[in-house]
């Protein structure tokens, strides 16, 4: 449990200007990334050497100055790399300090020009909201392109978006599409992003039928997409929807670790979006789990220090003052939390208060 709270801890501490942690998972970067990060990106077909490729076009970068490049193997498998066909030149990319090329997948020439737009461009944690708009119109009406790489490239960039960018692209949804995309267990790993996306193009049917899935979950105690579900429901719903999920998982401590974290992603996700759910109203619920959850308290401190809200400032020294034992992910987030705050009593106080109880700083 203390494994899985911790995860929460470290997401939380990322999304107020990052990718939308419900979307990314933990672990290598996505193609999209690696072809934002690459400093050379060009399109290839196999020598007779199988190490050597021979450049047919420039997607980013200089050409480089040998008539053939040394690539290696793909970093992974990926439908892109076990269904594409045979004549397709493959997408190659090089990213300092490393020598050799990385083979990120076949990919029709065609699409040469919408690669030149994707690879051109800052950073992602360089992107402002507008650059986000823009790289959003760019990518969705590839969602589930008939090219695989295509397809997986213009997921994996949406994905990387923030939750409040994502919300922008609701007049370039298609929900009927959406629906059909989340009725294919085929794309089940993707269903994280397109239940948010639903949440934004969706309708009163789709919040009903959001709702029986829910209902099912948690009498199940299930939390596959459950975060994604939340959030979708809530931005189909409103702030009015906090209450139930207060109710049903924040203050029901029958709620596994699993749930409760769940919910938590799906409040921080709004909370930082500041949309159809304001941000004080997620403040009062990170309060009610502050009084509910004593032990595990910490986990929403990053989210109140990120908003600069520190009005909790006296509830966590009240609380390292008391007999309630933290787990120590949520001990250390909350001194991380009152170390950044306006009061000098509070940083001092955690500055004189050890990590782990029983020591000494």
């Amino acid at each position: 449990m203390t494994r899985a709270w911790f995860a929460v801890a470290l997401v939380s501490v990322s999304t107020a200007a990052a990718a939308c942690p419900i979307c990314l998972g933990a672990g290598q970067p996505t193609k999209a990334e690696e072809l934002a990060e690459a400093q050379q990106a060009v399109l290839a077909v196999p020598t007779a050497d199988a190490t050597r490729f021979r450049v047919t076009e420039v997607i980013h970068g200089d050409r480089p100055s040998g008539t053939t490049i040394e690539g290696g193997y793909p970093r992974r498998a990926s439908t892109a790399d076990a269904t594409a066909p045979k004549g397709k030149p493959l997408l190659l990319v090089r990213a300092d300090p490393f020598p050799t090329w990385v083979v990120l997948g076949a990919i029709g020439a065609e699409h040469s020009g919408w690669l030149r737009k994707l690879a051109t461009g800052k950073h992602l944690e360089d992107m402002s909201a507008e650059d986000w708009r823009a790289r959003i119109a760019l990518v969705l009406p590839y969602l589930e392109n008939a090219d695989p790489l295509v397809a997986e490239l213009s997921y994996g960039q949406l994905a990387a978006a923030p939750y409040a960018a994502i919300r922008t692209a609701k007049p370039q949804l298609d929900a009927r599409a959406v629906r059909v995309w989340l009725a294919d267990s085929k794309l089940a790993a993707r269903h994280r992003l397109y239940l948010l996306l639903l949440g934004v193009a969706g309708n009163a049917g789709d919040a009903a039928a959001l709702d029986q899935r829910l209902e099912a979950a948690w009498k199940s105690g299930d939390t596959t997409n459950l975060a994604s579900m939340l959030a979708a429901d809530l931005e189909l719903r409103g702030a009015a929807r906090m209450t139930w999920i207060d109710d049903r998982y924040l203050a029901d401590r029958a709620r596994s670790a699993q749930e409760i974290s769940a919910a938590l992603l799906a409040l921080s996700v709004h909370g930082n979006a500041r949309g159809v759910v304001p941000r004080e109203r997620v403040v009062q619920s990170y309060r009610q789990f502050i009084k509910v959850h004593p032990e595990i308290s910490g986990y929403v401190a990053p989210d109140l220090a990120a908003w600069q809200y520190w009005e909790a400032v006296p509830e966590y020294v009240a609380l390292l003052k008391s007999d309630v034992r933290q787990q120590l992910p949520s001990r250390l987030a909350t001194l991380a939390y009152l170390r950044q705050s306006p009061s000098a009593e509070a940083r001092e106080f955690a500055l004189q208060t050890p990590a782990l109880p029983g020591t000494r700083n």
